[in-house]
């Protein structure tokens, strides 16, 4: 059974755990997770839930809604290429279609 998560709430205040503040050798990537981590999961974007999800960040919160969006359009697609939600999607394994 899924749990219900209020989608008005980041991955920082779901998990509990907030990044300590950046160093001047963050790379963009690093920058655009802390970013993420702090946006609402309800307001993320397709890039931005395949971004985290591909990091292994937020999965728990993260791949139901990712399933909702496959179950409407299964090649939903962020800015690399057509279904790379699906395919980040893919990377964790078969768990947590249900």
């Amino acid at each position: 059974m899924t749990q219900l998560v209020n989608r008005d709430q980041s991955l920082e205040k779901l998990e509990g755990v907030r990044w300590s503040a950046p160093t001047g050798s963050e790379t963009r990537l690093m920058a655009a997770m802390r970013e993420l981590r702090r946006k609402p999961i309800g307001g993320l974007t397709v890039e931005g839930m395949r971004l985290l999800i591909r990091q292994d960040a937020g999965l728990a919160y993260l791949l139901p809604l990712a399933v909702e969006v496959l179950r409407v359009n299964p090649l939903a697609e962020g800015d690399m290429h057509e279904g790379d939600l699906l395919a980040g999607r893919a990377h964790q394994g078969p768990g947590g279609l249900e």
